[in-house]
């Protein structure tokens, strides 16, 4: 027997196949050779072996695996559920309106069809030379505010019009001026604040010889696409000062009109973005995530601590003197906050991979989606309550569809390229892409520097 391997007992006919073999320190289990081999570099080694090149081999193996099963899907998401048995279920009344449109999303969006889509540029582009970092789509899904990589250390935003989705090579084309800054872009949320989401708010975190900042910057800045905005409105183009900014919301509550909230480096800053207006809240941890309710005027918290709380900006207070309106707790660091339609749900997503909703009177978890992959990184949820989707991408580069109301897994859509840390897709999901007058509805994921656009399948009804 080779010095760099173990055997391993076959196991009897009545074991269970899913048993796996305990951990030896320095060796890794291979389960096609039943053997284990030493992971340390030893005499016999010639290729020494981590876990996390383990991980990743084990990833690619089922994500490979898991695109040939999508060649051949079968059209239902659950037993007894297929396009025919609804709409007759529909046609005699057994089931109702809402309930017939959101079993109608979840067979298409198990049914989607991958295309590669063709982006144009204003200018030539070298291959790889943009990387997605983020894609964010407006209020109408017409546009998406898209943050790319550079090779040479720069970051580039801007927009893109998805008008050309529908056509049978779905087309994307760039708009003619997006900006390049050498400041990370950590965050960015739509702000109407002339118009509808007439202005981009980006969190920009500086090197070490240049200032972090909160941006509000009008869309009419990114060329042909002023036109769709009055010009009577004044714009408006600022950069604040602000320490290892996180994250950032926008208020749409018209009785905090023009206000926006930025998670800092334990603090929150909470300003009126006309008036300049502004509120400090000292917190003991950095806030990850920001969301503010739209009928009351709380504004909701989600920090690296893993506690969630609410501020009632009603309440006068002081940086060092506030109360929490209501706080719960997550077992590691909040990534992203989602609240529903009813205000009393909020869906909560951490670093551990756990994804609960939460009925914020009793602060009590109601509902929890298994299945998401996450120890560190900051992504978001994506939640479709029209269509009753939650979406989110793993950091395993994996793209999960759950049934927001009964947490079923849906579907769980393998990335086009490799899993890689950085190669974990952004997506914008929506019945609606390309605006009402060109819906082109499905799911849009950018990896790398490509863009796939997943289409409903048209044969599904």
């Amino acid at each position: 027997m080779p010095q760099n391997s173990i055997s391993v007992p076959s196991p009897s006919s009545d074991a269970p196949q899913s048993s796996s073999a305990p951990e030896l320190p320095g060796f890794y289990y291979d389960p096609e050779k039943n053997r284990y081999f030493r992971m340390l570099p030893g005499h016999n080694n010639c290729n020494p072996l981590t876990k996390e090149l383990l991980q990743q081999k084990e990833m690619e193996c089922k994500r490979l695996k898991m695109l040939e099963e999508e060649k051949t899907r079968k059209k239902s998401t659950r037993p007894g559920l297929n396009a025919t048995m609804l709409v007759l279920k529909r046609n005699i009344g057994k089931v109702p309106v809402t309930t017939y449109c959101r079993f109608t999303h979840e067979l298409k969006a198990a049914c989607m069809r991958r295309k590669k889509v063709s982006i144009k540029y204003p200018e030539p582009v070298g291959g790889g030379a943009h990387r997605f970092e983020f894609i964010l789509a407006d209020s109408s899904n017409k546009r998406i505010f898209a943050v790319n990589d550079t090779e040479n250390g720069f970051y580039r935003y801007g927009l893109v019009s998805l008008s050309g989705l529908w056509k049978d090579i779905p087309t994307v084309e760039s708009h003619d001026n997006p900006h390049s800054t050498n400041h990370k872009v950590m965050s960015a949320c739509w702000a109407s604040l002339t118009a509808p989401d007439s202005h981009l708010l980006v969190c920009l975190l500086g090197k070490p010889q240049t200032q972090d900042s909160v941006s509000l910057i009008p869309t009419s800045l990114f060329r042909n696409v002023s036109s769709d905005y009055d010009h009577d409105y004044p714009e408006m183009l600022y950069n604040i000062k602000a320490s290892n900014p996180w994250t950032c919301a926008w208020c749409a509550n018209p009785q905090l009109a023009n206000t926006y909230a930025a998670g800092l480096k334990e603090q929150i800053l909470v300003m009126n973005a006309v008036t300049d207006y502004r509120r400090t809240f000292r917190t003991f941890s950095d806030t990850l995530a920001q969301q503010f309710a739209t009928q009351t005027l709380l504004l909701y918290n989600g920090c690296r601590s893993g506690e969630v709380f609410s501020i009632d900006l009603r309440v006068p207070a002081t940086p060092s003197n506030w109360k929490k309106a209501a706080s719960f707790k997550h077992s590691s660091g909040v990534t992203s906050l989602r609240l529903l339609q009813d205000e009393n749900y909020l869906i909560v997503a951490d670093m551990s991979g756990e994804i609960k909703m939460w009925d914020v009177r009793m602060t009590k978890p109601v509902k929890h989606y298994e299945g998401h992959n996450n120890s560190y990184a900051l992504l978001p949820l994506h939640v479709k309550e029209d269509e009753g989707l939650l979406l989110a991408v793993g950091q395993d580069c994996f793209t999960r569809i759950w049934n927001l109301q009964d947490t079923k897994l849906l579907r769980t859509i393998p990335s086009p390229h490799p899993a890689a840390k950085d190669s974990i897709p952004s997506v914008v999901f929506s019945h609606q892409l390309g605006g009402p007058r060109q819906m082109a509805p499905g799911l849009l994921m950018a990896v790398k520097s490509e863009l796939y656009y997943f289409t409903y399948d048209s044969g599904t009804f």
